[in-house]
């Protein structure tokens, strides 16, 4: 039975996460769809709780009369079946009732609900441009998916459920005690005026507050996060007291939000327990007058007290589902803010699959400036021939990784295209463009998952014996064999922690050499891709990375540039324009720029013959 409730509502929707929108109720909405059926049940189900508790307390009144009026020798004969009939209503209905409500309530929203909403936000920040991952910390930006999908669902089920049962039950009571006498529902409706006042008054100052809150938790959260995740940087610059007092400052922005949460609180519970006195002691009173003046009977004197005081009880847990549900409001609303950006870069609707026949690159004209109006790279073009193999150079900052990027589609070109065999990249899907290019970085990041998970990362329908075999032309085998994670599990097993923690810098720059050997894409980039291995390493893997190069169009960044000398093409730039290129050679006799870098860098121990071979003069290199 549970589980049948359970998969009415999928947590996991396959359909293609849209934008959301960027108002309140148009956000929840479009969170809410697929639920709609369970949440009009579960509606449904409250309602008829709601109005069969308001009865009870009528039929409760009916019995008070029946009892000080009727005769005890014909009382069950007169009245018996009535109340078998309340006996089936408390014994069956309402029991059943509050089942069937349940199962929709806690088997079919509870968990699912939140759940589908993760999933979605999830699936659509996956798909986020970089711009956006360099804007946020990666720990708020995980707390608002968290946080707002739980709002979410709060939101629509309190205002679905617990107010339309609040709805019911106040009117019910208003009714069954007006019919009474209709004097009595007077101290009610002033009640109600007042508990609306206080509404009107306090909720919106506590929405505002739980939107500084909610912001002001995943602050927090997003610095401790930051912690962690550069636990190394602070250890090496023995900066842990400096961190607990940046946690700290977050920590207090938090306590300052929450203590004037809790100042609100206060203040209106405090009006609220007087509210409530005021209504008790005002329809007291007025019932014990009515009885006097014999204008209702003592069972309408029962059933009028007895609701005041269910109303007394419910309206401290009204005021709390109003309150949370308005926090919730300002929780959604900080979620928005982040949730709901469109995404810099998208796909276009007619995108269709890059295919790479031969892997020529073309630079045409392009401009990008990082929306600064200049700067950066102004009406570059390059042409990489089928299987050419350049190697870029250049000082820091000269445009070499933000042609990298631009190519990988990482940011939209302002100006220009680039185009590979013939098709603009910007009218190909992300996906497929980068599934056709291979890259080995010189900052690593692996994920904190196995070996295993980490190689076939460049390719996931790849064999064990394919994902060895990588391992050893990387010449990675040899440490994987060793390696052993606290849960003893051991090899391609072996979990590499948070970002690769667990590895040298070397260890991961040889694995993730190792991944892009196994995804073999036709179009290759490395950027510093063996800055991080010794000698040794680099020159027995350096066949390896011939034959990984063999065959494909390749882009190689080094400022060590005796790596790249053998290239076919070197492509020397400066501030975001090429100034040379040309063979290691060419260049060596032209006595430009990369004559310079190279006579600096190898301090006039190293030329180069007629063919372009570097020659080494001196013992070592």
């Amino acid at each position: 039975m549970f589980r049948w409730f359970e998969n009415r509502l999928d947590p996991f929707p396959p359909s293609e996460p849209a934008q959301p929108p960027n108002t309140l109720i148009a956000f929840c909405l479009h969170y809410t769809k697929g639920a709609w059926p369970y949440l009009l049940a579960a509606t449904a189900m409250m309602a008829l709780i709601a109005g069969i508790e308001v009865w009870m307390f009528g039929f409760l009144g009916n019995i008070v009369d029946w009892l000080s009026e009727q005769n005890r020798e014909t009382f069950l004969a007169d009245q018996g079946w009535k109340l078998v009939g309340m006996a089936l209503v408390i014994l069956i209905l309402l029991p059943g009732l509050v089942w069937l409500h349940s199962l929709f309530q806690h088997q079919s929203l509870m968990g699912n609900f939140p759940m589908r909403i993760r999933w979605q936000a999830h699936r659509y920040l996956l798909r986020q441009s970089m711009h956006f991952y360099q804007e946020e910390m990666a720990g708020r930006i995980a707390t608002k998916v968290m946080q707002t999908s739980l709002a979410v669902r709060e939101c629509v089920i309190q205002l679905f459920d617990v107010l339309n049962y609040v709805s019911v039950y106040f009117l019910g009571t208003l009714i069954l005690v007006g019919s009474a006498d209709w004097r009595l529902a007077l101290p009610l409706v002033a009640w109600f005026v007042g508990y609306l006042l206080l509404l009107r008054v306090f909720v919106p100052i506590m929405r505002r507050v739980s939107k500084t809150q909610a912001d002001a938790r995943s602050q927090m959260t997003g610095r401790i996060v930051d912690s962690y995740s550069n636990i190394q940087t602070v250890k090496l610059f023995s900066h842990a007291s400096r961190e607990a007092a940046f946690a700290k400052s977050g920590m207090s922005g938090f306590l300052t939000t929450v203590y004037r949460q809790m100042r609100l609180v206060t203040a209106l519970e405090g009006s609220l327990y007087l509210l409530n006195a005021l209504m008790l002691f005002a329809v007291g009173w007025l019932s014990l007058y009515l009885w006097l003046e014999q204008a209702v009977s003592v069972g309408a004197v029962a059933v009028a007290l007895g609701l005041v005081m269910r109303l007394w009880g419910m309206s401290q847990w009204i005021m709390w589902e109003v309150s949370r549900l308005f926090e919730n409001i300002g929780t959604v609303q900080d979620g928005m803010a982040t949730l709901s950006l469109p995404r810099r870069i998208d796909d276009k609707p007619e995108a269709r699959p890059l295919t790479v026949a031969q892997g020529e690159i073309v630079f045409d004209q392009i401009r990008f400036h990082y929306g600064k109006g200049s700067g950066v790279i102004d009406d570059l073009s390059l042409t990489l021939k089928p299987g050419e193999k350049i190697g870029l150079i250049g000082p820091s900052g000269a445009g070499k990784s933000t042609l990298v990027n631009l190519l990988l589609r990482f940011h939209d070109l302002e100006g220009g295209t680039i185009r590979i065999d013939g098709q603009n990249i910007a009218d190909v899907t992300q996906e497929s463009l980068r599934a056709n290019i291979g890259m080995v970085t010189q900052d690593t990041a692996l994920l904190h998952r196995s070996v295993r998970d980490n190689l076939l990362y460049g390719r996931p329908d790849a064999s064990d014996e394919m994902a060895w075999a990588a391992a050893e032309e990387a010449h990675v085998a040899g440490f994987v064999e060793s390696l052993r994670d606290a849960d003893g599990q051991t090899g391609l097993e072996a979990h590499v922690g948070e970002r690769g923690v667990k590895l040298s810098g070397g260890q991961r720059q040889r694995l993730a050499i190792a991944r892009v050997m196994l995804k073999d894409a036709p179009i290759l980039i490395l950027d510093e891709a063996t800055s991080a291995l010794d000698s040794d390493v680099e020159a027995a893997i350096q066949e390896n990375f011939d034959r990984l190069m063999r065959g494909k169009t390749v882009i190689a960044i080094a400022h060590r540039l005796s790596t790249i000398a053998a290239m076919d093409r070197l492509v020397v730039m400066e501030k975001g324009a090429i100034v040379e290129q040309g063979t290691h050679a060419e260049l060596l006799r032209h006595g430009g720029v990369y004559a310079r870098l190279w006579q600096r860098q190898s301090g006039g121990f190293l030329e180069a013959d007629d063919a372009g071979t570097v020659q080494d003069q001196r013992t070592t290199s």
